[in-house]
């Protein structure tokens, strides 16, 4: 990358703080799915032992869970606009 933007081999540029951000959401998707697996591990084994105490437990990480399946999809959308935009700038001949 050179100053604030990356050069594409078709010529095109994307402006470095399109990339930083594209970077910081893929880590922030990354964190969530690592969430996502200590939720599940913790629901399966809720679920494994029959406790009621456990199962009752599980409404809430359940709830937890699909928050931050969601959280995921709004990040991936907001990539996807601002891949759109990108895009679209690139082939606009801008910055």
């Amino acid at each position: 990358m050179e100053g604030n933007t990356l050069r594409l081999g078709n010529g095109g540029q994307i402006d470095g703080k399109v990339v930083q951000t594209f970077q910081k959401r893929f880590v922030q998707v990354q964190n969530i799915l690592d969430q996502n697996r200590v939720l599940i591990n913790e629901i399966n084994q809720n679920h494994e032992s029959k406790i009621p105490d456990n199962l009752g437990k599980n409404v809430v990480l359940i709830r937890e869970l699909n928050n931050n399946v969601r959280r995921v999809v709004d990040l991936y959308a907001g990539l996807s606009s601002s891949a759109t935009k990108s895009s679209a700038d690139i082939e606009g001949g801008h910055k």
